[in-house]
């Protein structure tokens, strides 16, 4: 969104360069500019999305280098944690040792981790987090936009308040020209400069729809436009992917088959994972990952969830709380709690420290009011906004109440940039993993 800033070319290698903001340098895969060294660029995502024009570049730089010094300055104290306080649980103590000097933790520690209970113990495993969370990224943050274009769906997620089961929901679907209007408004006038366009598994969108929709924003501005359409088939990620489509946001709920088939009726684990890996092998950035509190679900289970995101190549981890909706069949089951998520959230970042961009999803938001920046302080480093028109926003009711659905976009933007700055978190992009740079670089 308007919240980022240009960086400068450093380095070019191939279809890779390095992108230098202030001193920090992060990489960014080129797909369609002929660049040089010394040229500004807007990234997002770990994708360059646009040359800029160097005086347009040094002026915003220059309005923006003290502030940036002063931001990196106040991350850093934010993020300071102290071993030395007594009365620590030993076993935390051991294991924050481990994780701080970058040993790998065993499925016994990560565990043991879940389970901590006194607060103590507990805020210093977010701080950790945050901790190694400075330590491999500073203080970049992406901050990327959803349109919800559709809530028709034809499957019957037992969770899901937009399941095909749901004859209480009053349902809508955006016309092509809304769907792109929509998004060329959030980075025209908003200054958004990644999009998720997002729908239930709507048949009556057809591919054609989808990649005409892409296109036809490709072709009016500058964006990273991610897409979540469900499993669209592995010849639909690969029209997706050419239209312009480079993230794909498709969570696999869960990595125990059983939990999966109770929650996902008519669907397998082994189809969702196909579909992610398609999309990862064709250069998709990929997010994903799990609901936590699913009826059933055991800390292992979280663990395990954590490892199938990273084993899939992951650049952007999702994990959100699940929040029962009372037109579902799991309707009087018992909701996540905050404490649960953030526990998930920073052991992602013990996890895959290096390479985990962690989201503070809006389910979490919607469970929390003070969730995005207990998030942020617990080792996540990405929020999203909802820019979705607002006659539609309620209607896209997943989960009930959600959060920002009459919330004007330029007062989410303020309140997100007023967190962000009491954070010390920077406009710079995150940058992108060396997987997903060697996958482009073979193409």
């Amino acid at each position: 969104m308007c919240y980022a800033i240009p960086g400068k070319i450093k380095e070019i290698d191939g279809k890779t360069v390095v992108v230098d903001y202030f001193g920090q340098e992060k990489r960014a895969i080129n797909e369609f500019y002929d660049l040089g060294v010394g040229d500004y660029v807007s990234a997002q995502g770990g994708f360059v999305i646009k040359k800029v024009s160097p005086a347009e570049a040094e002026e915003t730089l220059l309005a923006w280098k003290e502030l940036f010094f002063e931001l990196q300055d106040m991350d850093l104290r934010l993020s300071g944690i102290n071993l030395n306080q007594k009365n620590i649980d030993k076993g935390l103590r051991l294991i924050l040792d481990k994780a701080l000097e970058n040993i790998p933790l065993v499925k016994k520690d990560l565990l043991y981790l879940l389970s901590l209970d006194r607060q103590q113990d507990k805020e210093l495993f977010f701080k950790a987090a945050n901790f190694l969370r400075q330590k491999y990224h500073q203080n970049a943050c992406c901050v990327h936009g959803i349109i919800e274009i559709s809530n028709f769906c034809n499957q019957s997620c037992q969770y899901c308040g937009i399941a095909a089961s749901n004859r209480n929901l009053s349902r809508y679907r955006m016309s092509v020209t809304e769907v792109v209007e929509a998004a060329v408004e959030a980075v025209e006038k908003y200054g958004f400069q990644a999009l998720i366009l997002q729908s239930g598994e709507d048949s009556d969108y057809k591919l054609d729809d989808l990649v005409g929709i892409i296109e036809q924003v490709k072709n009016r501005c500058p964006v990273l436009i991610g897409v979540s359409f469900g499993e669209v088939g592995l010849d639909g990620l690969d029209r997706l992917y050419k239209a312009g489509a480079r993230a794909l946001l498709m969570r696999f709920e869960s990595s125990n088959p059983e939990i999966f088939a109770k929650v996902h009726p008519g669907r397998t684990l082994d189809s969702r994972l196909a579909h992610i890996r398609k999309a990862r092998d064709l250069g998709f950035i990929i997010m994903t990952g799990s609901l936590i509190g699913l009826p059933g679900q055991t800390r292992e289970d979280i663990v395990n969830d954590i490892y199938l995101t990273k084993a899939l190549g992951a650049e952007m981890y999702s994990f959100g709380p699940f929040l029962p909706h009372p037109d579902t069949p799991l309707a009087g089951c018992l909701p996540s709690n905050q404490e649960e998520v953030l526990k998930t959230l920073a052991l992602i970042r013990f996890i895959d420290p290096e390479t985990a961009k962690i989201l503070v999803t809006t389910a979490f938001e919607t469970l929390s009011s003070q969730a995005r920046r207990l998030g942020l302080l617990s080792g996540a480093n990405s929020v999203m906004l909802n820019v979705t028109p607002l006659k539609y926003r309620r209607h896209y009711a997943i989960y009930p109440d959600k959060a920002d659905i009459y919330s004007e976009i330029n007062d989410q933007i303020r309140e997100t940039i007023d967190l962000l700055k009491s954070l010390g978190r920077a406009p710079t992009d995150l940058g992108i993993s060396s997987d997903l740079v060697n996958n482009h670089e073979k193409k």
